[in-house]
């Protein structure tokens, strides 16, 4: 079983980061603000919208199994559109609601999301540049006035997705995350993007240390890491050699067992379709065992998510 644990759906674009506004335009296209527009995802259809039937059909095409949907900032607030599909493809699709703590009536939408079992996963889309960090500059996770969200999480066995930004960035916030999962040992948490690294970490130590401090939160028993979204980190086309050496890197410190593969579908589609999405991470880890890549293809996955 082959999963994806970092997808996308939306019928339109229309966000809120820090910077401002975001809008879907024609055939692709979105636009920040009043910045020049740029190419989201490939031209391949006049609107800039990616429904479930959408992803269904990259994954069949691919050859993958299942998925999970998560959400942020950028794209928009999606919690109707992920839970309908979700309804309608149980066996294809988790999903994860969207939910900003720092809004007004945080609690009593909070209770709204979960308050019956239909979002088992929370994800947090915390970066400056695309996620809550831009919305509510300075916010510190271990803030006392959000322990009753990790133990709320933690009460309801509802699992926690994180995107903690660039590496070096201000909601890069490793200490905060060991924190938390020390303190709520039985709530799972998956970090995003393993560690959002950079090319620039290659020419700056600091850079490295943070990302490898980081990645040793894998050592706790109940943190995992998605690899969406290397791809684009790598700045390189297919099939993409530098996501092979974070990754070796990242096994040598917690093991393919802590390590889930992902796309970040479909922002990711622009710099290659979904089976290369897939086929570069099998072909640059070919020499794993089969036990080895049984996990990070699909097994952990199935496991940290509780797909059956």
């Amino acid at each position: 079983m082959i999963i994806d644990a970092h997808a996308h759906i939306f019928s339109s674009v229309d966000g809120l980061i820090g910077q401002g506004p975001v809008r879907g335009l024609d055939f692709g296209i979105a636009q920040i603000a009043d910045d020049a527009p740029f190419q989201l995802v490939p031209p391949y259809n006049k609107s800039t919208t990616f429904p479930p039937e959408f992803l269904l059909a990259n994954m069949d095409w691919a050859g993958v199994d299942k998925a999970v949907l998560l959400q942020g900032s950028f794209y928009g607030e999606r919690n109707e559109e992920v839970l309908a599909a979700c309804q309608k493809y149980p066996q294809r699709f988790k999903g994860a609601a969207f939910f900003d703590p720092w809004m007004t009536s945080a609690r009593a939408e909070f209770d709204r999301l979960f308050g019956t079992p239909l979002f088992p996963i929370l994800k947090l889309e915390l970066s400056d540049t695309t996620g809550l960090h831009g919305l509510h500059p300075g916010f510190q996770l271990d803030d006392p006035e959000l322990d009753w969200l990790w133990a709320e999480l933690e009460r309801r066995e509802i699992n926690l997705t994180m995107d903690l930004g660039p590496v070096g960035g201000p909601s890069y916030q490793s200490a905060a995350v060991e924190k938390i999962a020390a303190r709520h040992p039985n709530l799972s948490i998956v970090l995003c993007h393993l560690g959002f690294p950079t090319r620039s970490m290659d020419a700056d130590p600091a850079l490295t240390a943070a990302w490898v401090e980081q990645i040793k939160l894998g050592e706790l028993s109940n943190i995992w890491f998605d690899l969406s979204a290397l791809p684009h980190r790598s700045e390189e086309n297919y099939p993409y050699p530098k996501i092979s050496e974070w990754i070796r890197r990242a096994v040598e410190i917690v093991g393919t067992e802590k390590l889930m593969w992902g796309t970040d579908v479909p922002g990711v589609t622009s710099a290659g379709t979904y089976p290369q999405l897939l086929t570069s991470y099998q072909e640059l880890l070919d020499d794993f065992s089969d036990s080895e890549r049984g996990r990070i293809f699909g097994g952990t996955a199935a496991q940290v998510y509780k797909f059956v």
